[in-house]
C-alpha cells in the first residue's frame, strides 16, 4: 500500500471542528491541563491534540472488545504475532491488577484503549490515577487521560520549553544534496551546525539554546498546476517524542498542526 501525501492525510484531522472541540475539551479541563503542564513540560496543546487525533476528545474510542481483538492479532497475524501476544499477556495481567472482567472493555481493532488509545503495555507502564480517586479510567476521567499522555511524552523524554517544528530554509545550491538525505520524508538525526553548514537552517533561526541533535522533515503540499511542492521543517527532539506515540511522519506533524491551531483558537476565545 502507498502511504497518504501529508495533503491526502492532514486535512480531516486539522479540520475547523476538530480544533472547535480541542478548544471546548481544553476549556472544560484547564485546571488539569494545566497541572499536567506544570508536572511533566508538555504543553496543553500538545496533550489535547493527540486525544483530539486519536479519539476525537473521547467521541470515537472503539466499538471492538479489546481481548477478541488482541486474541485475534496474536493467533491470526503471523507478522506482528509476537507483539500481539505480549500486548495480551500484558492485557490479562493489567485486567486483574485494575479489578476488571476482561470480557468487558472495548476498543480499536489493534486492542489500544480509551481516550489516549493506551495498548495495554502503555497503559501498565505510563497511565496514571492523576485525580487521586483510587483507580485509573482511560475511559470516562479526562484527569487521567490527560495526566497518562502527558506523563508518556515526559517519560520519552519530552523537553520542556523545546521546539517541536520549525520552518526549514534551503540555500537553493544545497536543496539536491539536502533532499537526497530524506528517506519517507524525513533524515537522519545531525547536529544543527552540521545542516547549517549544508545549507539547511531553521527558518528564523532560534535565539535560545536549542536541543539537539535535528533532523529535515518534508511534507507534500498540494500540486499547482500540475507540479509537485513541499514544504521543509526542521524537526527538533520533541517531534520524535511525538513519533513515539505513533511512529508516522504524518501523525507527528499533524499533531504540531492541530496543537497549534487550537493554541490560537483557545487564545483569541479567552
Amino acid at each position: 500500500m502507498v502511504p497518504p501525501k501529508w495533503y491526502e492525510y492532514s486535512p480531516r484531522l486539522l479540520a475547523r471542528e476538530r480544533v472547535d472541540g480541542g478548544v471546548t475539551f481544553w476549556r472544560a479541563n484547564a485546571p488539569a491541563l494545566a497541572r499536567a503542564e506544570a508536572e511533566y513540560g508538555v504543553p496543553a496543546e500538545i496533550v489535547v491534540a493527540i486525544i483530539g487525533v486519536e479519539t476525537v476528545y473521547g467521541g470515537n474510542t472503539g466499538k471492538f472488545r479489546v481481548l477478541d481483538a488482541l486474541a485475534t492479532l496474536a493467533f491470526d497475524y503471523p507478522r506482528r504475532a509476537t507483539f500481539f501476544r505480549g500486548e495480551l499477556r500484558e492485557y490479562l495481567v493489567l485486567a486483574k491488577e485494575q479489578g476488571w472482567s476482561p470480557l468487558v472493555p472495548t476498543g480499536s481493532f489493534a486492542g489500544a484503549m480509551g481516550m489516549p488509545q493506551f495498548m495495554p503495555g502503555s497503559h501498565r507502564q505510563y497511565a496514571v490515577d492523576f485525580d487521586g480517586d483510587g483507580h485509573i479510567d482511560l475511559w470516562h476521567d479526562t484527569a487521567d487521560v490527560i495526566g497518562s499522555v502527558a506523563n508518556y511524552l515526559a517519560r520519552h523524554d519530552w523537553q520542556s520549553g523545546q521546539p517541536v517544528l520549525m520552518s526549514a530554509r534551503i540555500d537553493p545550491e544545497a536543496r539536491d544534496a539536502a533532499l537526497r538525505r530524506l528517506d519517507g520524508g524525513i533524515s537522519e538525526r545531525r547536529p544543527l551546525s552540521a545542516w547549517t553548514e549544508d545549507g539547511v537552517a531553521p527558518e528564523p533561526l532560534p535565539l535560545d539554546a536549542i536541543a539537539e541533535p535535528v533532523g529535515l522533515l518534508l511534507l507534500e503540499e498540494p500540486p499547482e498546476n500540475g507540479e509537485e511542492r513541499a514544504s521543509y521543517w526542521i524537526a527538533y527532539p520533541n517531534f520524535y517524542v511525538i513519533t513515539r506515540y505513533n511512529k508516522s511522519r504524518l501523525y507527528a506533524a499533524t499533531v504540531f498542526a492541530l496543537a497549534q491551531s487550537i493554541k490560537d483558537a483557545y487564545a483569541a476565545a479567552r
